[in-house]
């Protein structure tokens, strides 16, 4: 009688791309794998374009990302000790005084070590997450700019090597990837300001809220309200004004997007595309995001991605050709 082989698990077949035999190196990406596609949908869906040999080491930075941020931004149960803890281990693994215990920060080593991840990215990225352990709010703009750099900025450092700049092009590709980075996290700011508050913190930066003579007691009120209130015309104003500075860094960002390899860029512009629209979902819903979370729905979703799909297969079809022509 015939043995049915057991499926393989969803990922398998990008691994093999990649090249990773290890078991225990192929369990922890596919762990880092499932994070991603349970918790950052809109970035798992533009993962998806890249080739699959470099989608692993994606999954990867993401779930090493969102374990790190899961321990000060949980809402039933943070473990701000256990941050402490785990970074420091991990921190000693970058130099061999120590290995990681867990799956996602052995993916995340095995990661480093492939790509060249500069060290000091992943160093700034959990100097930033122990902030949110005592910070709960940032005066300025350029107060919020040093987190962001750690929380936002390097992680489009530590996918550079993995998106491969075009020769020539690194310095001006690092810039506008640690742009995109900012862009991203203002974006998910906007839209998780409710959240937030029931964090104890607030991302909006002091000057502009009182720019707009909106205060916190202002947004925890309009928290409670629940999401059919009334909006006060205050803190529509400022939602509006950070959604039009956020779009001013997204333009500023996109010209790196043609600085990638050919391969990597329709998967960084779905994610371009998708991110953006969270601001014009947060418009949609005029500016109710304090007591409801907005999203980009499905449709456009699929209506940017399938597409981007198509584009992302014949570029990758198109570097074969190439590479299979005999030279001049």
């Amino acid at each position: 009688m015939a043995v049915t082989p057991s499926p393989r698990p969803p990922g398998s077949a990008s691994l093999d791309a990649a090249g990773i035999t290890d078991p225990q190196l192929r369990a922890d990406l596919l762990e880092c794998r499932r994070l991603h596609a349970e918790h950052g949908k809109t970035y798992f869906l533009a993962t998806a374009l890249l080739p699959p040999a470099k989608r692993p080491w994606v999954w990867a930075l993401y779930g090493f990302a969102r374990y790190a941020d899961e321990f000060v931004d949980s809402l039933t149960d943070p473990d701000p000790a256990a941050l402490v803890a785990w970074s420091d281990e991990f921190l000693a693994s970058l130099d061999g005084r120590a290995q990681p215990t867990e799956p996602v920060g052995r993916a995340m080593l095995a990661t480093v070590r492939r790509w060249d991840v500069p060290l000091g990215t992943v160093t700034a990225f959990l100097d930033s997450m122990r902030a949110d352990i005592t910070t709960t709010h940032y005066p300025t703009y350029a107060d919020l700019q040093v987190y962001m750099y750690g929380s936002a900025n390097v992680i489009g450092l530590q996918m550079l090597p993995v998106l491969q700049p075009l020769p020539g092009s690194e310095a001006e590709a690092a810039h506008r990837a640690e742009l995109l980075g900012e862009a991203f996290q203002v974006s998910n700011f906007i839209r998780d300001v409710g959240e937030d508050l029931d964090r104890g913190r607030t991302y909006l930066p002091d000057e502009h809220l009182v720019a707009f003579g909106v205060t916190r007691e202002l947004l925890e009120a309009g928290r409670r309200a629940g999401p059919d209130a009334p909006l006060d015309g205050r803190v529509k104003e400022l939602l509006r004004f950070e959604v039009a500075e956020n779009r001013k860094v997204y333009r500023e960002a996109e010209p790196g997007i043609d600085l990638l390899h050919p391969t990597s860029r329709d998967s960084i512009r779905c994610a371009f595309e998708l991110y953006g629209g969270i601001l014009g979902a947060v418009e949609d819903a005029d500016y109710r995001v304090l007591a409801q979370r907005v999203s980009v729905p499905l449709p456009r979703r699929l209506a940017v991605a399938l597409p981007a799909l198509a584009r992302a297969r014949a570029a990758r079809r198109e570097m074969t050709r190439w590479r299979s022509l005999p030279p001049p």
